[in-house]
């Protein structure tokens, strides 16, 4: 498991660890604020067009040679701009990374599902969002570090080193997991399958929950400014959300597999401290900052062990990853799409009805699982069929 836990780290590592180092220190490259939305649009915009076909592709190879060539792609494509050292180049190699991690995350994600008996999966993806939540929370720290001592060449260096550490680290612990026999498929019977409330419930409320995420890391610093607060102040709400979320989510998996919570209840009470948080983010001051900081990483802490974990009891272990690549893209539009709901009303109004906003249909979704009468999914205890 703990070359799968380092390929998440790597991901979350390479996303947030380039995206927060481009705008001050590559000025030769970001000539502008659209040159910056490109750049940093390139690693997602891969990740939402191929995460599902190489999803798929898993389920038909085996996933482990698609998570194997994911990370020594990601290391070819780190490597790319250390070699090259151009503005030109740093598109290519940001593309690259982002169709890279398009590959070995869902490839990552399937294996924690077939490594594990499903009376353990809370826990194996409680631990995996646990160490991808660390890569969120250090990728700003260590590679603003890093591109001060020796520029993006030596962030893409230490990127490229890390992809082929972990590629060749799985290549020795990973086991083979071949491909499983599996009855031919439809587009219609795909469109059935994504389209059930099994698979729907649980992608909407990870995709809630990334929406979250990605409005309190890079909304709240703003409400901080706007009310007169220093960067180290709104630095530590951020690392306040992302570590409530790292520490939270092993916890909700081992009460997951224990049987003292289900996914239904889980996912519901998520999505209202998610909920919670956003409407706590309205209100002024640093208390209302720390608090909704807070708030939103508990609840995206319990959402997305749980969301992941009932995916997988509810898919037939020969579309893993198909269905894991498709919840990944359900998460990657949640990563768009809650900043620019926030931002659009915002243009309008103010941040605090753009928080607001979310909350609202967050809390709107919590209602909704709370009122599902069937659970999402659940853990097959021994004896039973599943």
């Amino acid at each position: 498991m703990w070359p799968l836990y380092a390929a998440g780290f790597t991901t979350a590592f390479g996303a947030h660890g380039i995206a927060a180092s481009l705008g001050g220190h590559s000025d030769d490259a970001v000539t502008s604020l659209l040159v910056l939305g490109g750049l940093l649009a390139l690693y997602d915009g891969a990740e939402v067009l191929l995460k599902p076909l190489f999803g798929t592709l898993a389920d038909r190879v085996g996933a482990r040679p698609v998570l194997l060539g994911g990370l020594v792609a990601f290391a070819a494509a780190s490597g790319l701009y250390v070699v090259a050292d151009s503005p030109g180049w740093l598109w290519a190699a940001r593309l690259g990374q982002g169709a890279a991690a398009s590959a070995f995350s869902p490839s990552a994600s399937a294996l924690v599902a077939r490594l594990n008996p499903a009376a353990k999966h809370g826990r194996a993806f409680g631990s995996y969002g646990f160490y991808k939540s660390i890569g969120y929370t250090l990728g700003p720290l260590l590679g603003g570090v890093l591109v001060w001592a020796g520029g993006l060449r030596l962030l893409f260096t230490v990127l490229a080193a890390l992809g082929a550490a972990v590629a060749v680290w799985a290549a020795l612990a990973v086991p083979v997991t071949p491909p499983l026999p599996k009855a031919r498929q439809t587009v219609l019977d795909l469109a059935r399958r994504l389209a059930d409330p099994v698979f729907l419930a649980p992608t909407a409320a990870l995709a809630a929950a990334t929406a979250a995420l990605s409005v309190g890391v890079g909304f709240l610093p703003v409400s901080g400014r706007a009310a007169g607060l220093g960067t180290i102040a709104t630095g530590a709400a951020v690392s306040v959300l992302a570590g409530c979320a790292a520490v939270v989510q092993p916890r909700a998996g081992r009460a997951l597999d224990d049987g003292r919570l289900t996914t239904r209840t889980g996912l519901a009470a998520g999505l209202t401290v998610t909920a919670a948080g956003l409407a706590c983010a309205m209100l002024p001051g640093l208390a209302g900052i720390l608090l909704g900081a807070a708030l939103i990483g508990t609840g995206t802490g319990l959402i997305t062990p749980l969301g992941f974990a009932a995916l997988a009891a509810s898919t037939p272990a020969e579309r893993l990853g198909q269905t894991m690549g498709a919840a990944e893209l359900g998460r990657e539009l949640g990563d768009a799409g809650g900043p620019l709901l926030v931002a659009a009303v915002a243009s309008f109004a103010t941040l605090t009805y753009g928080f607001g906003a979310l909350a609202a249909l967050t809390g709107i979704l919590a209602v909704a699982a709370f009122l599902h009468r069937r659970p999402v999914s659940s853990v097959p205890q021994p004896g039973t069929e599943r």
